[in-house]
């Protein structure tokens, strides 16, 4: 029987070049589609979001290199070696390639090699942080709601922003500038994430970790959401957080006013307004039945017995899931009076809009 090597016509290269081509073009519309998007991490807003941005762009394009030419290779042997009717005897049979062994162990290991390196200075470069940075915030997680409290430069706590989202909350930082954030959990596991920082932390009870960053000079005035991205609880979900960028003037006049409001003296309770107790402690009311004179003002005397972590407040709806009182959250370890106008005669809801998915944070007041 002959063992000669088969004769291949001109046209399998051209085929299987074909092929190749193909695949790429597959690979380009893809990249270059708006199906393109979903493979990409969104625009990098901070300075050290850049850097993994980068490192991102460089990976990714090593990797569809490494795609293309592996699956080049494989569609150029299927078609180049296709068995073919005429084909009666075996094509001659190659017993290991030294050449081949050594470029298939010596490229990934260089390309590995220079992923580690351009991955550790990246690493470093995000994970640094400043001796005297621009501000410093020390963010609170707990069940289920930031806290952001900023501080001085022995530590100190400046002022407290209780309400995470929303408007008159969120966390605020000039552009431009470094931020220096600690984090801190009184309850389990939480994550700092957002999504434009390309950027996540891991909130640990029992360890402050921390990180740095700076808002791009072009950023300013965006709002950037941020979210807790570990599963901590029913309420994960609205565990939510916003990010100012601000000019350095107009952050200034922001905490400026946050403080102002802090110790300003809260508003008397109106003369004869009747007082009804509330206590909240593991994250539920004392009490789902409450009741108030219609047509009046009335005060509810709050206690938040949680963790320091755990905010709480007391806000009201009407029977179409209007809310008409939105009352500042305090933190655990905290009381205060809310004070409320006049309802009419009817049936409401009152709730913890920090935990408005909790059963025993929503109760009933009735109003008569």
């Amino acid at each position: 029987m002959s063992t000669s090597p088969r004769k291949r016509p001109a046209s399998s290269a051209l085929v299987a070049g074909g092929g190749v081509v193909l695949l790429i073009g597959i690979v380009a519309l893809v990249l270059f589609s708006p199906l393109g998007d979903a493979l990409y991490p969104p625009p990098a807003v901070t300075e050290q979001a850049d850097r993994i941005r980068t490192l991102y762009n460089l990976v990714f394009a090593l990797a569809v290199i490494v795609f293309v030419g592996v699956e080049g290779l494989i569609i150029w042997s299927i078609l180049r070696y296709r068995r073919r009717p005429e084909d009666v005897d075996l094509p001659p049979q190659t017993h290991g390639n030294n050449l081949v062994e050594a470029l298939w162990t010596l490229i990934p290991t260089v390309i590995v090699l220079y992923l580690f390196i351009a991955s550790w200075e990246t690493l470093g470069h995000v994970d640094a942080v400043s001796p005297d940075p621009a501000v410093r915030v020390n963010a609170v997680a707990g069940q289920f709601q930031w806290q952001f409290e900023y501080l001085d430069k022995d530590g100190k706590v400046i002022v407290k922003q209780t309400r995470a989202n929303g408007e008159g909350g969120g966390m605020a930082v000039p552009v431009g500038e470094k931020v220096y954030v600690t984090l801190q959990s009184g309850d389990v596991i939480h994550a700092w994430y957002v999504p434009r920082f390309l950027f996540k932390r891991d909130v640990v009870p029992g360890q402050v970790n921390h990180f740095e960053f700076t808002v791009n000079t072009d950023e300013v005035g965006e709002v950037f959401h941020g979210q807790c991205a570990e599963l901590c609880g029913t309420g994960h979900r609205i565990m939510l957080f916003d990010v100012h960028a601000m000019t350095r003037a107009d952050f200034d006049a922001w905490l400026a006013a946050l403080v102002e409001k802090a110790n300003a003296t809260p508003p008397p309770a109106p003369s004869g307004a009747p007082v009804l107790d509330v206590v909240a402690k593991g994250i539920a009311y004392d009490k789902l039945q409450l009741q108030a004179p219609a047509d009046a003002p009335f005060v509810i005397d709050f206690k938040n017995e949680d963790a320091g972590s755990v905010t709480h407040d007391i806000d009201i709806k009407d029977s179409g899931g209007k809310v008409l009182k939105d009352q500042e959250p305090i933190a655990g370890g905290a009381e205060s009076q809310y004070s409320y106008d006049p309802l009419p005669a009817g049936t409401y809801t009152f709730f913890c809009s920090i935990h408005p998915s909790v059963p025993n944070m929503n109760g009933t007041l009735t109003v008569q």
